[in-house]
């Protein structure tokens, strides 16, 4: 896959290769991927126009999107509803967003704890409902005192728990980082894959969210080829106000496709964000604008 040099700078970024990049080359070339990317559109369940969740499938489907974003609060106690609700459609679980108590990185054993038993009840929930994974956060802020390295240990320690879990269940927990207006522990998505290669647990990978990289990312497409092998889910949003795409002037996601094709990326782009008009329409405008993205988004 041929690459210009303005984007290999970018990738250089997160592979740490711009100093073997001699001053006259003009292009680098990248191994193809061991398969061709796909986009495979999904909306949360509350960003879906449509009143109950049939109506929701339902329109869905009819904009050609393949996935539905649920969140884990009692996702428990929905199984069963999921699962009907699912049958005979060509729409399949993606991501289950949260939902969790606690927090996996307090300082405090109790508050740890919780954070763990609850994360075990939606990632049994999430296996049989053969998602991809529950998104995690590790700690929004002032919700840990741990300082940076000690918190990272932690997350370490304790994800080759959660991810054994997860694996038996048949899904995956999967790291977050946020925007640093959210959080100060894991910000870039680089940050993730590298505790990801060191956790090294099938059960245990990372997503990534256009709304937060907006922000903590100087290229979206080296994000995502540093990435790799660990991104199984990402999230989408309007660049400026994180409204659905299509709602701000110049929402352009070409650079990050161009990345999720480099890797050969097959899990859903997500919709997570907030609507400033009629929400059929803006959906399936967002669908258009997203396919039409994709496709020029050419190495």
């Amino acid at each position: 896959m041929k690459l210009n040099r303005r984007e290999f700078l970018g990738i250089s970024v997160a592979t740490g290769a711009a100093g073997v990049l001699a001053p006259t080359a003009q292009a680098f070339t990248l191994p193809d991927p061991p398969q061709k990317a796909r986009l495979r559109l999904s909306c949360q369940e509350g960003v879906s126009a449509g009143g109950s969740l049939t109506e929701k499938l339902d329109f869905l489907e009819a904009n050609g999107f393949e996935g539905l974003e649920v969140g884990g609060r009692d996702l428990g106690k929905r199984v069963e509803e999921l699962q009907k609700a699912l049958q005979g459609r060509k729409i399949k679980l993606s991501a289950v967003c949260a939902g969790f108590d606690g927090v996996l990185i307090s300082e405090q054993e109790e508050v740890r704890q919780k954070a763990l038993s609850s994360m075990k009840e939606i990632l049994t929930a999430a296996g049989a409902l053969g998602s991809v994974g529950m998104i995690m956060v590790p700690a929004f802020h002032n919700q840990t005192k741990l300082g940076h390295q000690e918190a990272r240990e932690l997350l370490v320690k304790l994800l080759a728990e959660l991810g054994e879990h997860a694996h038996k269940a048949g899904t995956r927990v999967l790291l977050e980082p946020l925007n640093r207006r959210e959080c100060h522990f894991l910000r870039q998505v680089a940050d993730g894959a590298a505790i990801c290669r060191d956790v090294n647990h099938p059960g245990v990978a990372l997503m990534g969210d256009f709304w937060h990289m907006t922000w903590e990312e100087t290229s979206d497409l080296a994000a995502f080829i540093a990435a790799g092998k660990y991104l199984q889910h990402v999230h989408i949003a309007s660049r400026k106000t994180r409204k659905v795409p299509f709602e701000d002037e110049g929402d352009n996601y070409i650079d990050g496709f161009k990345g999720l094709k480099i890797i050969g990326y097959q899990g859903f782009v997500s919709f997570e964000c907030g609507c400033k008009g009629d929400r059929a329409k803006a959906l399936a405008a967002a669908a258009k604008l997203l396919r039409e993205q994709w496709e020029q988004a050419r190495g």
